[in-house]
């Protein structure tokens, strides 16, 4: 006979609710980003200069190839690791960026750079582990670290005259402790715009070497340099094929491509069935009209690339001569990626300074204290945008500014 007693037992409220969630799952911050990007939601001529995209859609010659594969009736179920087609693709343009053989079976294809990064932190670290990241850094890092119950261990960076944004290799090698088990490095770097040379990659290595940690590389930004070089430096330029390496990589960036959630995963191949398993009770593949749209990109996207960075470029200039004549505004110029990490004088709480912004100028930028130590009193905005908007954008932030 069944119990009736329990329905005498009144209803958990809220407040039960979240008490029996996990506490990893708690552990998730509120993007403070996406907090001024909800403030200033649908305004009527704002100028959204707070996500890391540009204003590009992704280019027909792309967009077409997902369509074929539709109509094609590519919609089942697909390879774990990725359809062959697009591995090989990878492999092919990597190994032509890096001049360095890698082939196919190092690549993963993944729903985005965010799941390569979870991905990433599911195999090198977990709960009780210790992760380095220097600091001003992308939160998603550390939010994706909260989320496995790792905890991260910001290393301060700091600006040094003539050289920008620097990270002291002794200040990181100071911060390993027995729980050690990563070190995130990102070059070029969200927000700061760091750019890591060869020697500063093969330092970090040897570092984690001697301690036995994982490096998690996130070189999404590798082809947006201002040196007239055609890629930043790479661990793929100081690592031998056995070191503990993983690339975090995407569609994103390089080929308009953020919304439709596509990247890749790279590491040595013994790991291929680990990922596989990984894949499989995370999302079960991505898929195929997906992909056949990413092969698309790399085989015949170069073009493209390169408009977005002359863009990128002429962005950089527009926005970094604009604020500076102000004379309020100070910034580390940037080496890489495509935001201005700036500070403006007399202001110290920038997430405040970020939502007045949206009343006062009408743009959208970002607060610094979205991006942990040190991006207090900073503010992001991307430059990934057409000349006319930023000059806007440059205008009105600048009479907010002085006014």
């Amino acid at each position: 006979m069944t119990d009736l007693s329990a329905l005498d037992v009144p209803a958990p409220d809220a407040a039960d609710m979240l008490a029996a969630v996990r506490p990893e799952a708690l552990a998730a911050p509120e993007s403070g980003i996406v907090e001024v990007f909800n403030y200033g939601r649908g305004r009527q001529g704002l100028i959204p200069l707070w996500v890391g995209e540009g204003d590009m859609a992704t280019p027909a010659f792309i967009t077409d190839a997902a369509t074929r594969s539709l109509v094609a009736g590519e919609t089942f179920y697909t390879h774990q690791r990725g359809v062959p087609e697009l591995r090989e693709a990878i492999g092919r343009y990597m190994t032509r960026l890096y001049d360095r053989d890698l082939p196919a079976e190092r690549f993963f294809v993944t729903v985005g750079g965010m799941h390569a990064l979870q991905l990433a932190f599911r195999i090198a670290t977990g709960a009780g582990d210790e992760v380095l990241i220097p600091s001003p850094s992308w939160p998603n890092f550390l939010g994706a670290l909260a989320v496995v119950g790792a905890t991260p261990v910001e290393v301060p960076m700091t600006v040094q005259p003539g050289r920008g944004w620097t990270l002291d290799i002794d200040d990181l090698a100071a911060a390993v402790t027995p729980r050690t088990r990563a070190i995130v490095i990102n070059s070029p770097a969200n927000p700061t715009g760091w750019t890591a040379s060869r020697d500063e990659l093969a330092a970090i290595l040897a570092l984690a070497r001697r301690h036995g940690l994982w490096i998690i590389a996130d070189e999404i930004y590798g082809r947006f340099v201002f040196d007239g070089t055609p890629r930043s430096a790479s661990f793929h330029d100081v690592m031998d094929d056995g070191d503990r390496v993983l690339f975090v990589q995407t569609f994103s960036k390089n080929w308009a491509m953020t919304g439709w959630r596509i990247g890749w995963l790279e590491c040595h191949p013994s790991l291929g069935q680990t990922i596989e398993n990984l894949m499989q009770y995370s999302c079960s593949g991505v898929a195929t009209f997906m992909q056949r749209a990413a092969t698309v990109a790399l085989e015949q996207g170069e073009g493209f690339v390169a408009h977005q960075i002359d863009r990128v470029n002429r962005g950089r200039a527009i926005v970094s001569d604009g604020l500076a004549a102000t004379g309020r505004v100070s910034f580390a110029a940037p080496g890489g990626a495509f935001y201005l990490f700036f500070r403006i004088e007399g202001e110290n709480d920038s997430r405040a300074l970020a939502l007045r912004l949206v009343d006062e100028a009408n743009v959208g930028i970002a607060p610094g204290t979205a991006f942990g130590a040190g991006g207090g009193e900073h503010l992001r905005l991307c430059f990934a945008r057409r000349s006319e908007d930023l000059q806007e954008a440059t205008r009105r932030l600048s009479a907010a500014i002085l006014r």
